[in-house]
């Protein structure tokens, strides 16, 4: 199975996970691919004060992608997300988040991912599993992905698709400043759900 989970039998290929089927449309997939973060989002939703959920996102990151359509774990990923770029729809909660109590911004201005491992889980979801770097602290994390499709848009470009999700405990990368409510609880949830909605262009 290639990374985009379609089976046929046009093509069969050895790899180094075993014998795959591959189309030669899927093969012609495979390279090297930047995504488009004006057609791309990185998104993220805390639970506040235990009744409700805040979404936000970073409005600046860049990154890469390689695709390998015979043999997914062959396939890595790059990302660079600028953390002054954090947007809740709030900026005394954004300038907050900015501070010592969360992102310490003026001396941790990026969060990173670099991917270690990929893998197909059936169909179109895939797994990609590598180190996520927050405030200078390196954990593991693994992205839970389905390949949404590909196309050429009108101006040329070969475009692919991915969503995907993940959860982390914030409180893992030193993340752990917190207010009590009277009530019971804390204000901002420890467990943070991310998600991704990912266009990339496949490089020249």
């Amino acid at each position: 199975m290639g990374i985009f989970g379609r089976k046929t039998t046009d093509e069969t290929a050895t790899t180094a996970a075993g014998t795959a089927t591959v189309s030669p449309e899927l093969a012609a997939l495979t390279g090297d691919y930047t995504i488009d973060p004006a057609h791309s989002t990185i998104g993220f939703v805390a639970r506040h004060a235990m009744v409700t959920n805040v979404k936000g996102k970073f409005n600046e990151f860049t990154g890469s992608l390689h695709l390998d359509g015979t043999d997914p774990s062959k396939s890595s990923a790059t990302v660079d997300v600028t953390m002054d770029s954090i947007d809740t729809g709030s900026a005394d909660r954004d300038g907050h988040l900015k501070t010592a109590d969360f992102f310490k911004t003026d001396e941790f201005p990026a969060m990173t991912f670099r991917s270690t491992s990929a893998q197909a889980l059936g169909g179109d979801d895939y797994r990609i599993t590598g180190d996520l770097t927050i405030l200078g602290v390196t954990k593991p994390l693994s992205i839970d992905l389905e390949f949404n499709g590909s196309a050429k848009d009108p101006f040329g470009n070969e475009r692919v698709g991915f969503e995907g999700k993940a959860e982390i405990l914030r409180s893992a990368w030193g993340l752990t400043w917190n207010a009590a409510l009277e009530t019971g609880g804390v204000l901002v949830s420890d467990k943070i759900k991310l998600n991704f909605d990912i266009s990339a262009i496949k490089n020249a």
